[in-house]
Order: structure tokens, then C-alpha cells, then sequence
């Protein structure tokens, strides 16, 4: 029998890409490893659905190096055998740091671990990958981490850390500014409740991405954010963060995606945005920003994602937002904004969802060969005709025109829209027959109702 390398055990139970059979003997769940498998450096027991503890008789693996045991339901500590392990995935023993100095990484993320993590894991100096995320860890956030040296990716998420009862600052965060190879630092939905500190921007200078989406964060963002310069990828969504968008964040030339959406950031949009050439995502919804938009926004070509709903802001829509080749989703609901619909928004030609709903935007609307799938104006001031250019709009699938002015007839050639599922024309002025085939078979009289002449 040749020697085995890799050995695959996972719900569809293969062996070294074949099917196995009797080579391994697999009963009760239950799993017992033969001399003639100590040759083994890979094992991978990830989705079988294992119980109880790891079987002693891993040790007769003495090549092991690898091993991948998420998605089980482990619960007792390793066999002491295991001290020359390098990579581990799925179990986390107390000791770990002491019993596994060689670890790599420690990959044991979408288990039911619980209790806090060992300080010993630190012990384990040459890891390079932590990935705890989606289990039940509590209590804090160890500083020790920052003692790894060759630590690139840290995953925390979706846990229940909490931050230091003595101190409102994210403590960990600093820390980790003596961990110089940090690409990737990640501690979402966790109640950490507690303050960004300043030194956030002494951070590695390779950082690539941080995402702390959920954790209660509080007070504003440090202007020395804006010293990460690596940084591509920034999230802060669903924290209570107040004070204005620094102005550093200029220096974050890089940066692809930005995510501030649903804090109590105050104050306008900060025209130094428009530097940022690289960008492709801005989420600025649900804040507190007030004021005009930044005409600058439509020279970031690269933008497909625009967020900006549920503000305060207002004056009109530049026409420079014509410019954005790129976007492919646009949302301004529940704004101020006072002005017609730029017809340089037709030149818009692969965006796939516009909604400037609840705002005060008068005016006609714009005839487009846009490829849209959600089409939302409503609560506005538009008047005229709904444009007979809507039947080109093949991929429609939402149409929102309630509350407003409209006048004139619903064209017939819209039941052409095949793929609409959704319409809403009620409280205007139209008037004529409703179409009553196509998609019309589908729509109830309250996507009609308020049209005295229809």
C-alpha cells in the first residue's frame, strides 16, 4: 500500500479522492487510526457530525501536521500526542500554547466553543492565522495578541467578547500596534461597548482590511485613521459613533469600501471622498448628515455603490452624478433633496437599482434605456406622463410611482415588463383603462387606488 498524505474524511467520506471503505474503521462515530496510516501529515474530519473526544490513537499520526476538525461537536481537550501539531481546526484546549508551540494557525471558527480564550495562545509564537468566529467566546479580548509577531489575519467575530470594565478603550486595538504583519483584523458583532483609541493609526502599515460591524462602538473616529494607508476595506455599520467623517481619511487612498451606515455621524459630507479614486462601495445611510451632496462625488467613477438614504440632506442632485459609468446602485430615500431628476442620469447605463423616494423631487421623469431592476420614486413631487420608454426596461422587476403628480395614462406597452412583480402607481392623476394583461393580472387595486380618473 503506498504511503498516505492526505487523508479526507468528510460527509461524503473520501479517502485520498477515492471512496473509502474498510480502510479506516469508522463505527458509532467513532474513529480508530491504524499503524498503517502514521505516513498521514493532512487529516480533514470537518461536517461529520463527530462526538464526544479526540481518539488518543491520533497519535499514532506522527506526520501529522494538519488537521481540520470544524463543524463537529468535540468537547474534551487534545491528546497530549498532538504537541507537534502546526495547524488546527476545531478544538480549543487550555493549553494550547504550551502543548502546540509549533501552531501556524487556528482555524476553529462555526463551532459551540465557550469560555474565554486562553492566554497561553500566545505561547504558540509562530501563528500567523486566529480564526475563532461564530462560536460563544466571552469575556475580553486578550492584549496579549499583540506579543505575535507573525500575526496577518485576525478573526473575532460574532462572538460575545465585551470590552474592559475599567476602561471605555478598545485596549486590544493597541496591542496590536506591535503586530507589524497585520493584514486583517476582524471583530464584528461582538458587545465589546467601548471607544476607538488613537492609536488605531499605529496600526500595521499593510493593514488591508478591519471590520467591527455591531459592537457598540461609541464616541467619534480618531483623525489618525487616516495613517492607514494600505487600508481597502473600513466598516463601522450599526455602531454609535458620533462626530463628523475626519477629514484624514484622504490618506486612505486605497480604500475600496467604506461602511459607515447606520451610526449618528453628524456634520456634511467631507468633499476629501472625492480624492479616494479607488473607491467602489460608500454606505453613508442612516446618520445624521446634513447638507448639499458633494458635486466632486461624480468624478469617483469607480463607485458602484452609492448609500446615502435616511439623512438630512439637501439642495439638488449634481448632474456631475452622470459620470459614474460604474454605479450600479443608487439610494437617496428619505432625504431633503428639492430639484428635478438630472437628465444626465440617463447616461447611467448599468445600474440596476435607483430609490430617491421621500424626498421633494419635482419635475418629469427622465426617459432612459436604463437595465433596471428597481425602479423607486415615490413621495416626491414628479408630474407628467409615466414615459412610454419604461417598456424597454426589460429586467424590471419594482416599480414605485406612488405619491406624486402623474397625469396622463399607464402605457399599454408596459405589459411588455414581464419580469415586474411589483407596481405602484396609487395617489396621482392618472387617468384611462388599467392594462389588464402581463404582469397587470398579478397587481390588486391598492397599486391603483387615488386616481379619481383611472
Amino acid at each position: 500500500m503506498k504511503e498516505i498524505v492526505v487523508l479526507i474524511l468528510d460527509k461524503t467520506l473520501l479517502w485520498d479522492g477515492r471512496q473509502v471503505d474498510r480502510r479506516m474503521t469508522l463505527k458509532r462515530n467513532k474513529l480508530i487510526f491504524r499503524r498503517r496510516h502514521k505516513r498521514v501529515a493532512v487529516l480533514h474530519l470537518a461536517n461529520m457530525g463527530l462526538v464526544g473526544s479526540i481518539p488518543p490513537s491520533i497519535g499514532n499520526l506522527s506526520f501529522l501536521v494538519s488537521l481540520y476538525l470544524s463543524n463537529n461537536n468535540f468537547h474534551r481537550h487534545l491528546p497530549d500526542e498532538l504537541d507537534r501539531l502546526q495547524r488546527l481546526d476545531g478544538v480549543l484546549p487550555s493549553f494550547i500554547g504550551q502543548k502546540l508551540p509549533n501552531l501556524e494557525q487556528l482555524l476553529i471558527g462555526g463551532n459551540e466553543f465557550t469560555g474565554s480564550l486562553p492566554v497561553s495562545i500566545t505561547n504558540a509564537s509562530k501563528l500567523y492565522k486566529i480564526d475563532v468566529i461564530s462560536n460563544h467566546f466571552s469575556g475580553i479580548i486578550p492584549n496579549s495578541f499583540g506579543n505575535l509577531a507573525s500575526l496577518k489575519e485576525l478573526r473575532l467575530g460574532d462572538n460575545n467578547f465585551i470590552g474592559e470594565a475599567l476602561s471605555r478603550e478598545l485596549s486590544f486595538i493597541t496591542s496590536l500596534t506591535s503586530s507589524k504583519k497585520l493584514k486583517l483584523l476582524s471583530f464584528q458583532l461582538n458587545p465589546l461597548n467601548g471607544t476607538l483609541p488613537v492609536s488605531i493609526g499605529n496600526l500595521s502599515s499593510s493593514l488591508e482590511q478591519i471590520s467591527s460591524a455591531v459592537c457598540g462602538i461609541k464616541g467619534t473616529i480618531p483623525n489618525e485613521i487616516g495613517n492607514l494607508s494600505s487600508l481597502t476595506y473600513l466598516s463601522f455599520f450599526a455602531n454609535d459613533l458620533i462626530g463628523a467623517i475626519p477629514m484624514t481619511v484622504k490618506g486612505m487612498q486605497k480604500l475600496q469600501a467604506l461602511d459607515l451606515s447606520s451610526n449618528k455621524i453628524q456634520g456634511s459630507i467631507p468633499q476629501v471622498l472625492c480624492y479616494l479614486s479607488n473607491l467602489i462601495i460608500l454606505y453613508l445611510d442612516v446618520n445624521d448628515l446634513f447638507g448639499p451632496l458633494p458635486t466632486c462625488l461624480g468624478n469617483v467613477t469607480s463607485l458602484r455603490y452609492l448609500y446615502l438614504g435616511y439623512n438630512k440632506l439637501n439642495s439638488s442632485m449634481p448632474a456631475s452624478f452622470g459620470n459614474l459609468e460604474n454605479l450600479l446602485e443608487f439610494n437617496m430615500t428619505s432625504n431633503s433633496l428639492s430639484c428635478f431628476l438630472p437628465s444626465e442620469i440617463a447616461s447611467l447605463k448599468v445600474i440596476t437599482s435607483i430609490d430617491v423616494s421621500f424626498n421633494q423631487i419635482s419635475g418629469n421623469i427622465p426617459s432612459t434605456n436604463w437595465g433596471l431592476q428597481n425602479l423607486v420614486l415615490a413621495h416626491n413631487r414628479l408630474e407628467g406622463p409615466i414615459p412610454d420608454k419604461l417598456e424597454s426596461l426589460a429586467s424590471l422587476e419594482i416599480l414605485d410611482l406612488s405619491h406624486n403628480n402623474l397625469s396622463g395614462m399607464i402605457p399599454k406597452s408596459m405589459i411588455k415588463l414581464s419580469n415586474l412583480i411589483y407596481f405602484n402607481v396609487s395617489f396621482n392623476s392618472l387617468s384611462g383603462e388599467i392594462p389588464t394583461s402581463g404582469p397587470f393580472q398579478n397587481f390588486t387595486s391598492q397599486s391603483f387606488v387615488s386616481n379619481e380618473a383611472l
